[in-house]
């Protein structure tokens, strides 16, 4: 087994133009915003070094970058359309050895899925661990992490020419079979469980998570959600 490369950098996605429901990440939950308690709770992740926010030089997401600055967490800034490039350049600015990949749209995330992706790549053999692939995930919606060295993003970034696959980081390491990908699987299938944020409702449901979470501890973990959903009847019965 061999180390991730360090520094370990968590680069988080986020940015005012979602199409679904603009100006998400930066909801107010108790005087913050969603996206500041996300970074804050990052900062505390001992297999991180590093947290970093990845947005785009559009103006409307000058308020993103401030957030960041708020919650103690430096920012690149790259471009609208061209998602990877924005994200090697932002894991070059970092001096990222190894990335951990995760969206402001999955503010619930704690460090138990970090931990998980950083140990299937720990054990070699894959240029991504991811528990959210295209299909057959059993992480609930809204836990997403992806973890890759900076040599592979690299490597991607150069190869990957296709506009449609430059929209997103990772797609590119799915489609083309010379990528080795390893998917993280849950204990238990939860795969349909939803607690991202992309529509009104899952944002209230999500502040409400949120609220009650940090109200019993910040650093609340994945036991404590999940938890909280069961009391909520929103998982599904174990098998």
């Amino acid at each position: 087994m061999s180390e991730p490369a360090r520094p370990v950098v968590a680069i988080v996605q986020a940015r005012m133009g979602s199409t679904r429901l603009p100006g998400k990440s930066l909801a107010p939950v108790d005087g913050r915003t969603m996206l500041e308690i996300m970074l804050q709770r990052l900062r505390r992740v001992g297999a991180l070094d590093a947290v970093w926010v990845a947005t785009t030089t559009a103006e409307r997401d000058d308020v993103v970058a401030a957030a960041a600055a708020r919650a103690g967490v430096p920012v690149f800034r790259g471009s609208e359309d061209d998602v990877l490039g924005r994200y090697a350049g932002a894991a070059a600015e970092a001096g990222a050895g190894t990335v951990v990949r995760l969206t402001a749209d999955c503010p619930l995330i704690g460090a138990e899925p970090i931990e998980a992706v950083l140990a299937a790549l720990r054990e070699g053999g894959a240029d991504l661990a991811t528990n959210a692939p295209p299909a057959g995930r059993t992480w609930p919606d809204g836990l997403d992490a992806e973890a890759f060295s900076r040599a592979s993003l690299d490597a991607l970034d150069a190869a990957t020419t296709d506009p449609a696959l430059r929209e997103h980081v990772t797609l590119g390491f799915h489609r083309d079979p010379r990528w080795r990908v390893r998917t993280v699987d849950l204990d238990r299938d939860l795969g349909d469980v939803r607690i991202t944020v992309d529509t009104q409702q899952d944002l209230d449901l999500v502040r409400s998570l949120l609220e009650e979470l940090l109200a019993g501890d910040p650093a609340f973990g994945l036991a404590d959600l999940l938890a909280a959903l069961e009391r909520r009847d929103l998982l599904p019965e174990r098998a």
